[in-house]
């Protein structure tokens, strides 16, 4: 379908007036053909791909930016899971090869590369094993470069022995960097059910089905979404779900317009649109806001999971209808630091790390950008890394934990992240152990689910 006259000027007022962005245009890169049995030629061979393939993305994204007038906020690559190309590599090339990835995004002025991943949701591999223990060393001693694990999906149940390892992943990860309040674990996220296509952070990587080369994006309008829910302060649920429904279609119109420039003008394929609400912390670009004005008093109380499933369908739906190409999370992200309506709910006391938890059950992704105190135990941080999974497991969705345990901190303080990082309450968590479940290990069993054959 051509765009309209009339689309161009509603996409203008929503970039000049309410907070419209490309969050992100992502090149997907393979590194499939990167391994070696010489562990220098890996290294030169990563190198040297990511940045043939990327060397113009975002010199041709800020040309594309400028043409148009829509901000694109980030310029990301997502690379194979790297634990699939390390052999047998040792603890410290493995971190070495974080440093040669980090100086690509440094040379392509890129703002992260996410792909340092592993997927261990049914085993371990000894390679796995290696890429795990030199992770928390890779996350501290990298700027660009972020990581993830699969620990489970609807298929295969929930490995609980990688469950347990994540909690301490996390909790030295932390630590190593509590200079910068645990920042590491900012750019690391566990996943049951990961999408191979996803172009967010810091959860993306280029999965085995994918092609050479794809570039994919993320469109982002929370203020948007607010803006056009003013108009329609008294009307019913469903008109509610309609007018979501076709802000979403226009935002996606907009986001796949400039994808499948830059791709064009890059000469790659184009992938997909992830129509994701990413909130920021700028004034009015809130999901829960957008809760709010639907007609809660505060994002949090009695009413919220109803409201955030009402929204999280109706920009699906919306977005289907713009496109054949939607891939990724594709919902409503709600991550607490980088959302000033839930920054708001947490200190009043309307949102609880539990509320946030059932929230996950019906919004797009799972427990995002949450500080914690820094002395919370790693098997703690496991119990909620494996409540996660169970939903998504159940749920056969993609579910997801970003949690900092930001050291020398306790509860109620604010963190400071800074940048689209933002600043996050510190979050109380319950005093009650999960020690004993965790340390069992082995394998929570797929569910019924799986057997959908």
């Amino acid at each position: 379908m051509g765009i309209q006259i009339t689309e161009m000027l509603e996409t203008i007022r929503m970039v000049q007036m309410e907070h419209l962005d490309i969050r992100t245009v992502t090149m997907g890169i393979s590194l499939q053909d990167c391994a070696s049995d010489d562990f220098e030629k890996v290294k030169e061979n990563v190198y040297r791909k990511i940045t043939t393939y990327a060397k113009n993305l975002t010199e041709e994204a800020e040309k594309v930016e400028r043409e148009f007038g829509i901000p694109i906020v980030n310029k990301r690559i997502s690379i194979t899971p790297i634990a699939n190309i390390i052999g047998k590599a040792t603890e410290e090339q493995v971190i070495e090869l974080a440093k040669v990835i980090d100086r690509c995004a440094e040379e392509l002025r890129v703002d992260f590369i996410g792909g340092f991943s592993a997927l261990v949701h049914k085993g371990m591999t000894k390679s796995d094993e290696t890429y795990l223990n030199a992770l928390p060393r890779a996350l501290a001693e990298t700027k660009y470069v972020c990581g993830s694990v699969s620990i489970g999906s609807t298929r295969a149940g929930i490995n609980l022995d990688a469950v347990k390892k994540m909690g301490e992943i996390v909790k030295d990860a932390a630590e190593l960097t509590k200079d910068t309040q645990g920042l590491a674990c900012a750019k690391f996220v566990v996943f049951c059910n990961p999408v191979e296509d996803n172009p967010f952070m810091a959860g993306a990587f280029h999965g085995t089905g994918e092609g050479e080369v794809t570039l994919s994006v993320g469109v982002s309008g929370p203020g948007v979404v607010l803006n056009a829910l003013k108009r329609y302060p008294d009307v019913s649920i469903d008109k509610v779900s309609e007018v979501i429904k076709q802000t979403a279609f226009k935002i996606t119109r907009a986001g796949e317009l400039i994808g499948r420039v830059v791709a064009e003008r890059l000469n790659v394929p184009f992938g997909i649109v992830d129509l994701s609400l990413a909130p920021t912390n700028a004034m009015n670009d809130s999901v829960a806001e957008i809760l709010e004005e639907i007609g809660l008093e505060k994002c949090g109380t009695h009413g919220t999971i109803a409201a955030l499933a009402l929204m999280n369908d109706a920009v699906k739906k919306g977005g289907a209808m713009a496109t054949s190409f939607v891939g990724g999370l594709s919902g409503a992200f709600i991550p607490v630091s980088e959302d000033n309506g839930m920054i708001s709910s947490v200190e009043q006391g309307a949102l609880s790390l539990a509320k946030l938890e059932a929230m996950t059950c019906v919004c797009s992704v799972g427990l995002d950008m949450i500080a914690l105190p820094g002395d919370t135990p790693a098997e703690t941080i496991a119990g909620i890394i494996a409540d996660e999974a169970a939903i998504g497991m159940i749920n056969k969705k993609t579910t997801a934990v970003r949690v900092i345990p930001v050291p020398g901190k306790s509860c109620g303080e604010m963190v400071e992240f800074g940048g689209l990082l933002g600043r996050a309450p510190v979050m109380e968590v319950l005093p009650f152990s999960s020690k004993r479940m965790i340390n069992r290990g082995g394998r929570i069993p797929a569910p019924l689910q799986s057997m959908i054959n």
